[in-house]
C-alpha cells in the first residue's frame, strides 16, 4: 500500500495520527481484566508489564484506531486511511506496552508517571510504524505533534481522572 507523501504538514500529520491518540486513549474507557503478561515476571523478577495492560485493552486500542481509520478513509473517500487506522492502534498499543515494560524495568510502580515516556512512548512506536510504512513526515511538523500529543495527554488524563476513569491524574 502506498501512503508516501501522506503527510507534509502539522495538520496533515495530526489527522494522521488521530488513530493513535483515540487508540491511546480507548483502554482508559474499557477497561480489561486479563493481564497481557497473564501474571509473568520478567528475568529480573518483575512482572512484565503487570496488570495495567490488558489483553481486552491492547484489542480495544487497536481496533479504536481502526475505526477512525475508517472513519477517515469514508471522510476522505482514501483507503490508504484504513491502513493508517490499523498502523496507529498498533503502533499506540506496542509503545505503551513498551513503555510500561522500560518502566517496570526502571523499579515504577503501575500508575507511577514517568515523565515524557507516559506521553510519547505511544506515538514513537508509531511514528516508527509510519515511517517503516513510507508515511513522509516533515520534522518540524512531527515534532509540533508531538508537542500537541504531550499537552494533549496531560489534559485528557486530568479528564479521565476527574470522571473517575483513572486512579491517577497522569
Amino acid at each position: 500500500m502506498d501512503v508516501s507523501g501522506l503527510a507534509w504538514n502539522y495538520v496533515d500529520l495530526l489527522v494522521i495520527f488521530l488513530p493513535a491518540m483515540v487508540a491511546n486513549g480507548a483502554p482508559v474507557i474499557f477497561k480489561g481484566k486479563t493481564p497481557l503478561d497473564g501474571g509473568k515476571k520478567f528475568i529480573d523478577g518483575k512482572r512484565v508489564f503487570g496488570d495495567g495492560k490488558t489483553v481486552e485493552g491492547f484489542l480495544i486500542g487497536v481496533l479504536a484506531g481502526l475505526i477512525i481509520g475508517l472513519f477517515e478513509a469514508l471522510v476522505t473517500f482514501n483507503n490508504n486511511f484504513l491502513y493508517i487506522g490499523l498502523l496507529g492502534g498498533l503502533g499506540a498499543m506496542l509503545g505503551d506496552v513498551a513503555g510500561s515494560f522500560l518502566k517496570r524495568r526502571m523499579g515504577y510502580e503501575r500508575g507511577e508517571p514517568l515523565l515524557f515516556a507516559d506521553q510519547l512512548d505511544f506515538a514513537l512506536c508509531t511514528t516508527l510504524f509510519y515511517y517503516l510504512s513510507g508515511v513522509e513526515m516533515n520534522l518540524y511538523a512531527l515534532l509540533l505533534i508531538y508537542l500537541t500529543i504531550f499537552v494533549l495527554h496531560i489534559g485528557t488524563n486530568r479528564i479521565a481522572y476527574n470522571l473517575k476513569l483513572k486512579d491517577v491524574p497522569y
